[in-house]
């Protein structure tokens, strides 16, 4: 009777192992917090449950923004330079070790980076255009020039039908939006010239046209955020001025300045809202204030103290922390939304700046 019974757990327990792997495999990935040192020239991969660096893996020249492939497999790195860099440094997160570098040719300073529509969409400065690139060829298949000084940081919609970047030395948003493909120029179209849709024989891709709305806001803007609609398009844009201390906050569809918000945040360096949209944080450069406004009334409701100087900005997915490099501190604090004060502290590395969310898998 015993051995029975032994024999029948036993097959149980058999029974159910290919069930226990299926749901192993179906668990999703933990997420990990990615961080750039820019002195260091590394990217620290972090556990955000207990704030540890768990490893430190060569990030390339100069690096300054980070971004996470979907399957959280792979970090794409901008190495800057201050426009004298023209790599993308590509991380496998999964070994931990640098995968390649993408040489950019004569593409130089590129520097914000965002992965949407299957591509990565970065800028480059020195060139004054937004590029492409096709993670399964990683060559560059887009350029879309913004003649303007000093192309930093973007925002691209999820269908790619519209892109927002800041211009900070032309003190300008640029805001594109792509044409819908009509009629082609081979078939009676309008031709590229008046803005239409163009093919040429033997490839029948439609290449659609953009365009281009240039709107003034402050002096020496870069940090901004986008609120999306509910199809995921650009709706009210935030740029933060550093020289002035100010906040446009732009209508896309109007295209223009609706609103200029007296946030007092000179030297401003990045604003980012939170997941709901109900609160924005604005880093400073050069102060260690952490400022938080309302959204709603557009009022400054909290400066916090984080260090002497501020860079980039993450939130947490969940809404609940943010994420923020103080990059002459060599710190990057964890900021509690609902009571505004800090909670946690992380150490990267030298002049932390980049961050971003990965849902790496353990090695």
């Amino acid at each position: 009777m015993r051995q029975a019974k032994l024999l029948f757990i036993i097959c149980s327990l058999f029974a159910l192992l290919p069930a226990a792997i299926h749901a192993r495999a179906q668990t999703p990935p933990k997420p990990m917090l990615l961080v750039l040192a820019k002195k260091d020239e590394t990217l620290a991969i972090i556990d955000p449950s207990t704030l540890r660096v768990i490893a430190k893996v060569p990030a390339g020249g100069n690096p300054h923004e980070v971004i996470a492939s979907l399957d959280g497999r792979t970090a794409w790195i901008s190495n800057y330079g201050n426009g004298s860099l023209h790599t993308i440094t590509v991380v496998d997160l999964v070994h931990r070790k640098v995968e390649k570098t993408i040489d950019l040719g004569p593409i130089w300073g590129p520097h914000g980076l965002t992965f949407e529509d299957g591509h990565v969409w970065f800028t480059a400065e020195r060139e004054k255009l937004i590029g492409r690139i096709d993670p399964r060829t990683e060559s560059v298949d887009f350029l879309l020039g913004t003649g303007q000084t000093g192309t930093h940081m973007l925002w691209v919609s999820p269908d790619a039908t519209q892109i927002v970047t800041v211009n900070v030395g032309s003190g300008t948003m640029d805001l594109f939006q792509r044409n819908p493909v009509g009629p082609t120029a081979d078939h009676g179209g309008p031709p590229s010239k008046a803005g239409g849709t163009a093919i040429h024989a033997p490839d029948t891709t439609p290449v659609p046209d953009w365009n281009q709305s240039i709107v003034k806001v402050g002096g020496l803007p870069e940090g901004f955020d986008v609120i999306p609609d509910s199809s995921g398009h650009a709706q009210t844009i935030w740029a933060a001025n550093a020289k002035e201390g100010t906040i446009s906050v732009i209508d896309f569809p109007q295209r223009k300045v609706v609103a200029t918000i007296d946030a007092q945040v000179p030297t401003a360096n990045r604003l980012r809202f939170t997941p709901d949209h109900r609160l924005a944080l604005v880093s400073r450069e050069n102060s260690g204030e952490l400022t938080v406004l309302d959204v709603a009334t557009r009022r400054v409701i909290k400066r916090a103290l984080i260090g002497t100087g501020a860079a980039g900005i993450l939130m947490d997915p969940d809404g609940l922390r943010a994420y923020v490099s103080c990059s002459p501190d060599s710190k990057v604090i964890v900021f509690d939304l609902k009571t505004l004060a800090i909670t946690g502290t992380i150490h990267p590395g030298r002049e932390p700046d980049g961050l971003a969310w990965a849902a790496a898998e353990s090695p």
